[in-house]
């Protein structure tokens, strides 16, 4: 891009030239601190996304950085706005219902972290969902402690509640294995580029392959109406507690070390040498898993039946609160917006007419005061509703 600043005087002249270059390019500019994020047009990609620069207004530098997380494709036009100093709110116009609200992140603790690992300028997408949808839960704790039933025990009893995300691998599929079914079938090359993106919760090499939990596949599950079950190490859940899922951490431990071997070997599945393996991990995990903090909760198993029922608490099943999941009624379509104003946490946002004070029921309000997430996985929270522009609870929106 250029853009002409020989006779600019100070920043706030750059952004003025700014503003004037973009109506043309139906782009928008927004300035956080130095810098000048350019968000609209192509990003040149083969999947046509929109693209975004950044011009330094320190150095004069044009830079493109490297985008993560799911890129929203290129739309005929869009409002971007400043939402904080870590994030900016984008509303495409006339788009689908559910591709209206996109975040981009700009310095959020995700994007820091991918900044400090690639050395580079880093921003990362994130698509806005109406509510907050079902938290996941992860259930973690040593071999043999009774993972694998407990979680079979909820899901035969609330098989519409919860679901398992589609983990990924390297490996090739086996007889009678489907792709998206049993596992994401992938190469090597691609699932360790996402790795390095961010895109996984956690992975891990087992006999030369990769297995992983993408955050997209979690985030498919809640997008159903229902709980992601993880059942994964400690070291996976120490993955996921860094990630910007937000999860219930709940951790199984035996009544001693000694019941969890003797439940070992009375499986009679494993060899001496495989027994005291699964053994030394156990008592490894033990240890991080009741001393580092990472857990919500920890559940010991000494009674099956009384272990199921208190996770049935933890998890509100236990008929003492409503935990019926509704599933938020899906964005309408966004006409072409023409004007938006703000006030705190909310935006008015005006179709239909070039003046907001003559609106009459083309004015909706976007609330973004309850966000979760974030990139690379689903930005929850959103709340839109159909509102009168005259109501005295609007007073104080500025116009944007």
């Amino acid at each position: 891009m250029e853009v002409n600043f020989l006779n600019c005087k100070n920043q706030g002249e750059i952004q003025g030239v700014f503003e004037d270059e973009m109506k043309e390019k139906e782009q928008n500019s927004i300035t956080i601190g130095r810098k000048i994020y350019v968000v609209g047009g192509s990003d040149g990609g083969a999947t046509l996304s929109i693209g975004v620069q950044i011009f330094d207004t320190l150095t004069g530098i044009w830079e493109v950085p490297v985008i993560l997380g799911t890129k929203p494709a290129i739309c005929k036009c869009q409002s971007s706005v400043l939402l904080n100093q870590d994030r900016i709110l984008m509303v495409k116009k006339d788009s689908v219902r559910d591709d209206c609200i996109w975040f981009l992140e700009v310095d959020t603790p995700f994007t820091q972290e991918q900044k400090k690992l690639l050395q580079t300028e880093v921003v990362a997408w994130s698509k806005g969902v109406k509510g907050v949808g079902p938290q996941p839960v992860i259930i973690s704790g040593p071999s043999g402690v009774g993972k694998g039933t407990l979680i079979s025990k909820l899901m035969n009893e609330f098989p519409s509640m919860f679901g398992f995300s589609v983990s990924h691998t390297t490996r090739a599929p086996r007889e009678k294995e489907k792709h998206g079914i049993h596992y994401h079938f992938t190469e090597r090359s691609v699932m360790e580029k996402d790795i390095r993106d961010g895109k996984f919760l956690e992975s891990a090499f087992v006999h030369g392959n990769i297995y992983g939990t993408s955050i997209e596949a979690v985030e498919l599950v809640t997008d159903a109406g229902k709980r992601c079950i993880l059942d994964i190490d400690v070291q996976g859940a120490r993955s996921v507690r860094a990630s910007s899922l937000e999860a219930k951490f709940i951790f199984i431990c035996p009544p001693s070390f000694e019941e969890l071997e003797k439940r070992l070997r009375a499986r009679g599945t494993e060899t001496e040498e495989q027994v005291q393996k699964r053994l030394r991990n156990a008592r490894a995990e033990l240890n991080d898993g009741k001393s580092s903090g990472l857990f919500d909760h920890i559940l010991v198993n000494d009674d099956l039946n009384t272990c199921y029922e208190n996770l049935k608490k933890l998890l509100d099943l236990d008929g003492s609160t409503d935990s019926t999941y509704q599933s938020p009624s899906e964005v309408s379509e966004l006409p072409g917006v023409l004007s938006m104003l703000k006030a705190d946490r909310k935006f008015l946002i005006n179709y239909g007419t070039n003046d907001v004070q003559k609106g009459s029921n083309n004015s909706f309000v976007l609330d973004v005061s309850s966000l979760k997430g974030g990139a690379p996985g689903r930005t929850r929270g959103l709340n839109i509703y159909a509102v009168d522009p005259f109501e005295e609870n609007l007073y104080g929106l500025n116009q944007i």
